[in-house]
């Protein structure tokens, strides 16, 4: 029944036009990616914490390029691609290191400092 719903809401946003535009909103990607400590946001683009956080990815992505990959996943217009994540709210950060093991979850809205912690604690400088 969640499926349903998630699919029925992603529709409706589709069909109204929300979008998130930047390289770190490309959409479904491959995650983790291959040798690189891994950022993945999962969120939607109607979502408001989702939105509040979106500067701070776009801005951190272009920061950490070619050192740390920051991926965002919609999760309403891409729901399949949210299955595997097991997720309970929106949005959810899920890290990973080099070796493409998760090794930190943090649900709802999580600042700039805060990340740019979680990654440095990970290695990435």
């Amino acid at each position: 029944m969640l499926k349903l719903k998630t699919i029925i809401i992603g529709l409706i946003l589709a069909l109204l036009g929300s979008t998130l535009t930047g390289a770190v909103w490309a959409g479904p990607a491959k995650v983790p990616v291959k040798g690189m400590v891994t950022l993945v946001d999962m969120g939607a683009g109607a979502c408001i914490p989702c939105k509040m956080m979106a500067p701070i990815l776009e801005k951190l992505e272009k920061v950490y390029r070619g050192r740390a990959a920051i991926v965002f996943i919609d999760v309403w217009k891409n729901p399949d691609e949210a299955e595997p994540f097991n997720l309970k709210v929106i949005p959810t950060q899920i890290f990973y290191n080099k070796e493409g093991k998760e090794v930190f979850r943090h649900m709802g809205f999580m600042s700039e400092n805060d990340i740019i912690a979680v990654l440095t604690r990970l290695g990435v400088k």
